[in-house]
């Protein structure tokens, strides 16, 4: 969905005037997104879902686009059948990153200051099912490589921000529940 701060509609907005189409869409076929942020020099909305049993996805929602959610994907139903028809289709768009089996990614940032020198352009997304922060190299729009960290915390990772002093905070939810400040190592 994409409206304005008072809630009208873009009149820009790809579904605007089509029969049947509510003009609030900006793209479909998406499932149970958790995640989202605007990439810091583009400006584009990058958002991650949940996908069923696998098939966790990072899109780049353009407009009139569809993601395939139900039609295509990568995940199997919880109880092991197969749902997609396949994991591609003509007509509708690949994620840019998928993880299979799910890490059920939870927030999201990208990481722009200094304090981490060799971060600096990654996407970090918080793991609930895999309790660990993940960092994705990036080149554009493309993923080049993936980092597991804090795979050994055992703890569900629910957000993830950059603070304004370049730290790494990240929110948990065991039954405590932590705020937790990274920063490297001296």
């Amino acid at each position: 969905m994409r409206v304005t701060p008072d809630g009208a509609v873009p009149p820009d907005n790809p579904f605007v005037g089509r029969q049947g189409a509510k003009p609030e869409i900006w793209s479909y076929g998406h499932r149970n997104s958790q995640g989202a942020a605007l990439h810091p020099q583009t400006g584009k909305l990058w958002e991650h879902e949940h996908g069923p049993r696998g098939g966790d996805e990072v899109n780049i929602p353009l407009a009139g686009k569809n993601y395939g959610w139900p039609v295509i994907g990568y995940g199997i139903d919880y109880n092991g059948a197969r749902i997609h028809e396949a994991t591609a289709k003509a007509g509708m768009e690949q994620p840019i990153k998928y993880w299979v089996p799910s890490i059920a990614p939870s927030g999201m940032t990208f990481y722009t200051a200094d304090l981490f020198a060799p971060w600096k352009g990654s996407l970090f997304i918080g793991a609930l099912a895999g309790q660990m922060l993940v960092r994705l190299a990036l080149d554009g729009e493309k993923v080049t490589g993936e980092e597991r960290l804090l795979e050994g915390l055992g703890e569900r990772i629910r957000d993830v921000r950059q603070g304004p002093d370049g730290a790494i905070w990240l929110l948990t939810d065991n039954s405590n529940g932590r705020v937790l400040r990274l920063t490297p190592a001296k």
